[in-house]
């Protein structure tokens, strides 16, 4: 007896899904002669961007759709970096696919195309006048800055020979909170900390760039000294062998450590970026706000997430989980769609690692959005918003101990063994960690 329909049907989809996202071992490995395919499979995504800033080209762009987002899904899971200490590269190329996936979704979906404020169509401006203003809310008047914690108009002071068409489509793959454009209206922009004199501004991002690498070279070579964790191959970051106590403690330092990383290297690329823009392609200084807010004195959840943490990926997230919740179950669903995107975004890009998907970044970000009800809830009942002391304890307990199991995860998968700072460069494995090893007679894992 032949197959039924439905057999076949479930047998080419899984067919068809094998195509794009290959098992581990049948991918392609990454080398200098296999490094151009993964650029063109992105080629319809830039394509989509220039036809987002189009008029008249919903229809084609709905058509363009499944292939865009196939070739995005391929770049990131068909080819593989091999080398142990590169597997974090896998997760890198697949967080960068999850982000080009919600833009392309964004460029299709939104009939008028994608707009920046004031205008009523791509490069239409509603009415005469014109908005002069930037991101942090700085008028002509008002040269030291201040946030009105809002994405406001920027004014398109670009005089570059780069043909306007090009201009718009690389800002508009590039952009991730929307300075300039509708989608970015509403979300907080962090107070300009840097004098915006261009010199001054230079400086002060050289500075900036250079602190935060030492901070993430640090760390990162610190954390290669903790067996297992420091290891490509990946390892638990609770050592079973140790006290129950020391056991925690350890645990909760490299917690920390991987943290305090993570954020600070968002600040050390985003000061690399910076330094380019503004230095050789002349951005102006006021289109590069601070990334996050001071994180660290978040005294509720609420502030963390809306306001003190980076949102970069805000929009990604809303894009894969918000606005399809809130279809479903209005602004509850809104809430919950959102975190349980940012979850799977996590866990999705770590699954490119090669061990198998886990439970407990999903967990973790989906019980986000219950925590925040329940600091509504106590506003209702108390009168008082979260905050002060206590708020703020209570932020440090979500971040730093019901985070673990997730980052645990992540080490047993090799993220603490990866190399983000190769070591020619690094002056912490260069000078500072074969002094440690030969004092304490440590081994440690070489990239």
């Amino acid at each position: 007896m032949g197959a039924t329909f439905g057999e076949e049907f479930v047998f080419a989809a899984h067919r068809a899904v094998r195509t794009i996202i290959p098992r581990l071992q049948d991918r392609i490995a990454v080398s200098w002669r296999t490094a151009p395919y993964p650029f063109i499979y992105y080629l319809p995504f830039f394509f989509m961007a220039y036809l987002a800033r189009r008029q008249d080209t919903y229809l084609i762009r709905l058509l363009l759709l499944p292939a865009t987002i196939c070739g995005i899904v391929a770049a990131a899971y068909r080819f593989v970096w091999t080398t142990p200490a590169l597997n974090v590269y896998n997760w890198g190329q697949c967080l960068f696919a999850a982000v080009a996936i919600a833009k392309t979704l964004e460029y299709a979906l939104n009939k008028e195309g994608m707009l920046k404020i004031g205008e009523i169509r791509p490069g239409v401006m509603k009415g005469k006048g014109t908005y002069h203003g930037n991101p942090n809310g700085i008028s002509s008047g008002n040269p030291t800055g201040t946030s009105n914690g809002h994405a406001a108009p920027v004014v398109d002071c670009n005089q570059s020979s780069v043909p306007p068409w090009l201009y718009d489509t690389i800002e508009l793959t590039h952009t991730l909170r929307g300075l300039q454009w509708k989608f970015g209206q509403g979300i907080h922009i962090p107070k300009q900390t840097r004098p915006l004199e261009r010199q001054a501004f230079l400086h002060a991002t050289l500075l900036s760039f250079i602190k935060n690498f030492l901070i993430v070279d640090f760390l990162e070579s610190t954390l290669k000294l903790f067996p297992g964790v420091g290891s490509p191959m990946g390892g638990s970051m609770f050592y079973p062998n140790l006290p129950l106590f020391w056991r925690y403690s350890v645990a909760t330092l490299i917690h920390m450590m991987t943290g305090t990383a993570i954020l600070v290297g968002f600040g050390m690329v985003y000061d690399l970026i910076t330094l380019v823009a503004v230095g050789c392609f002349d951005s102006s200084p006021t289109s590069w706000p601070p990334v996050t807010d001071d994180p660290w004195t978040a005294d509720s959840m609420h502030n963390l997430w809306a306001k003190q943490w980076h949102q970069l990926l805000r929009q990604t997230f809303l894009v894969l989980g918000g606005y399809p919740g809130k279809w479903i179950a209005g602004n509850l669903g809104m809430l919950f769609g959102t975190f349980i995107a940012s979850g799977l975004f996590h866990e999705c890009a770590m699954y490119s690692m090669g061990h198998g998907f886990n439970h407990t970044a999903p967990l973790f970000f989906a019980l986000q959005g219950p925590l925040l009800i329940l600091e509504r809830w106590w506003r209702k009942v108390t009168g008082r918003r979260v905050g002060g002391l206590w708020g703020r304890l209570w932020v440090y307990f979500i971040v730093f101990i019901t985070a673990q199991p997730m980052v645990d995860a992540w080490h047993r998968r090799g993220l603490g063994g990866g190399m983000v700072i190769p070591p020619f460069i690094s002056p912490t494995k260069l000078l500072l960690v074969p002094l440690v090893q030969k004092a304490f007679n440590i081994k440690t894992y070489q990239n």
